[in-house]
């Protein structure tokens, strides 16, 4: 019977042998690391550029021809409350040109018909910050052509966080209406937009959520006062409900009906997109910096 030869152990490699190696491996993350610098971050900054200037596209509307306007739309409000509110809305661009409204009241059945004024325009200011955030964005990404070496994967993540804060600044702007008291609402100049105007016992407000036009119109009846000991004044909301209380020039009020109705503002849904798009990019491009982090402060060029 053969006898087989004992199994040889694997070399050990020796200490210099393995410094080599690690050596060899560094290089090659470096080479890795410095492609990335100068051809990558430049590549993924083009990207987000043609990106955002799209999403700053839809917010300018441009109108074809040499007046340089923007583009009237017309939107037709929707309702899921037995249409007690109808209506078209005018945007161009961040402003509200015009809103014809008709409203059923409740109590009388009796339609009050509201339009915009001829000499006013209620600006949009979601709208209106949404767009000044992406053009601060894209002013960030111009401060760094593709002349310019970045040296350090800090010196990417610090331009990749403040474009990220401009963009969540603005989606935010789009998702998160403001919020009102029911006085700072019956104060507002939006109340005095209309002919004929608004009723005292009426109060509107108009705001963008996601990619949303929203009207809501709130009708009062004023509380005697032996309702006094039960009287509790609402906060801020971006949406009141039947029941809030508020008190305006020693006037105590309670909202009675509430209604609601929106219309879908399509390239406003567009740039949602584009910012969801982009914050992705930014983000993709940080973690491949992170990948390198060990070798951030090595600069042999």
């Amino acid at each position: 019977m053969a006898l087989t030869e004992p199994r040889r152990p694997a070399p050990v490699p020796d200490a210099e042998s393995m410094s080599a190696a690690s050596q060899a491996e560094r290089g090659v993350l470096e080479e890795e690391f410095k492609w990335l610098l100068k051809e990558e971050v430049h590549a993924v900054l083009k990207q987000l550029q043609d990106i955002l200037k799209e999403a700053s596209r839809r917010f300018a509307m441009p109108m074809v021809g040499l007046e340089g306007l923007q583009k009237q739309e017309n939107f037709i409000l929707g309702s899921s409350t037995m249409d007690q509110v109808k209506g078209v809305l005018t945007l161009q661009g961040e402003a509200l040109t015009q809103a014809d409204i008709n409203l059923k009241m409740a109590k009388s059945n009796q339609v009050l018909h509201f339009t915009f004024r001829e000499d006013k325009q209620w600006k949009m200011q979601q709208i209106q910050d949404a767009r000044n955030h992406v053009n601060q964005a894209v002013q960030l990404l111009n401060s760094r052509d593709e002349s310019y070496r970045f040296k350090t994967g800090a010196e990417v993540n610090k331009l990749m966080d403040a474009v990220m804060l401009q963009l969540t600044r603005a989606r935010n702007r789009l998702t998160t209406p403001a919020t009102m008291t029911l006085p700072e609402l019956a104060s507002s100049g939006l109340m005095k937009m209309f002919t004929p105007p608004l009723p005292g016992d009426v109060l509107v407000n108009f705001y963008i959520n996601l990619s949303k036009l929203c009207l809501t119109v709130y009708q009062l009846h004023v509380l005697q006062p032996n309702t006094n000991k039960n009287f509790k004044p609402s906060g801020s909301s971006v949406l009141h409900n039947p029941g809030a209380m508020f008190e305006l020039n020693n006037l105590k009020f309670e909202v009675s009906h509430v209604h609601k109705v929106e219309c879908v503002v399509p390239w406003l849904n567009d740039t949602l997109v584009f910012f969801t798009i982009s914050l992705q990019l930014c983000q993709q491009l940080k973690d491949k910096i992170s990948v390198f982090s060990s070798y951030w402060n090595y600069r042999p060029y």
